[in-house]
């Protein structure tokens, strides 16, 4: 049965998530921020800025308006930058249809108040939608799901049957979705692993071979193993699909934009000169300082995170 799907967001992971849906035979609209690329994508038919080479089907709608993406939509997908959520889910919620299912597909930590998204919505949304909130999160670089590479991705809900629903609207022989109820542990995983990719980066500017990299992940993993029992998640969910499988994803994948600001940090430049060229977020970038803090508050000790944190933040230089 065909749904009508509204998709925030027309980034790279959003417009894979749009081709997925559509190839469904969803009823799909595209919201995309800039006006003015909106029409021309809509125009073209391709988003040639995030996610070039792809033609949009006609059942994609691509609308600068918010109100036009989620009205009488019984699927909302959130897939814009983390720090952008609490803001463009404030325009949102008020053209919410009653019944809507919301998916997260963002990944990172508000910095000024440290609260991971499924709280950032909570604070956002109306109540009655707090159980319907979803959040996707695994080992899926876009353009390869936008190719129909098989994928599998977690997705964690509050409620088992919202959960269910939006695993049956998002599953296809080449993207299978596996559900379960760790929320914070599927958020922390998706978040976390950001900045163990740049410092993964680092190791390979710096001509590192495999025995540190291999260091790096069963270490990065330790990391963000502790910082989520901390704060209430489930350990084994570390060991699945948002945790280790999106952690060897993003720090080995050549497509990680994390990976690949951290290569350039290794080989010597400057992280506000490979800022101001980026038209895609790194999100690893913004995520070192929440989760130093996350750390730091809650006793718990995050040295490869600290130290991407200096390198980062306090020019720190990536050899020593």
């Amino acid at each position: 049965m065909a749904e009508k799907i509204g998709i925030i967001g027309a980034g790279a992971w959003g417009t894979a998530l749009a081709l997925l849906l559509a190839d469904k035979g969803h009823d799909v609209a595209l919201w995309m921020f800039e006006k003015d690329l909106a029409e021309e994508t809509q125009r073209t038919r391709e988003n040639r800025v995030y996610l070039p080479s792809f033609a949009l089907p006609a059942n994609i709608a691509v609308t600068p308006s918010l109100e036009a993406a989620v009205r009488d939509r019984p699927f909302v997908l959130s897939v814009v930058p983390s720090h952008t959520v609490r803001a463009v889910s404030k325009q949102f919620a008020p053209h919410l249809a009653d019944n809507a299912i919301i998916v997260s597909a963002s990944k990172g930590i508000e910095i000024d108040t440290l609260m991971p998204l499924s709280d950032v919505f909570r604070e956002t949304l109306p109540p009655k939608f707090h159980t319907r909130l979803c959040f996707l999160s695994g080992p899926s670089f876009a353009r390869e799901v936008a190719l129909k590479m098989p994928t599998a991705v977690a997705l964690a809900s509050y409620e088992p049957d919202a959960g269910n629903l939006t695993q049956k609207l998002m599953s296809t022989p080449y993207f299978r979705v596996y559900t379960n109820a760790d929320v914070i542990g599927v958020e922390l995983g998706g978040s976390i692993k950001n900045v163990i990719a740049i410092a993964a980066g680092v190791l390979e500017g710096l001509g590192f071979g495999y025995n540190t990299m291999a260091a790096l992940l069963t270490r990065g993993l330790a990391e963000m193993s502790r910082l989520g029992a901390a704060l209430g998640a489930d350990p084994r969910t570390f060991s699945g699909l948002a945790g280790m499988g999106d952690l060897v994803l993003t720090c080995t994948g050549g497509l990680s934009r994390n990976r690949t600001l951290g290569v350039r940090l290794g080989k010597g430049e400057k992280l506000d000169d490979i800022l101001k060229g980026a038209k895609t977020v790194a999100e690893g970038v913004k995520t070192a300082k929440a989760a130093r803090e996350l750390a730091r508050k809650n006793s718990i000790e995050m040295p490869i995170v600290e130290e991407m944190y200096k390198v980062l933040y306090e020019g720190k230089d990536p050899r020593q």
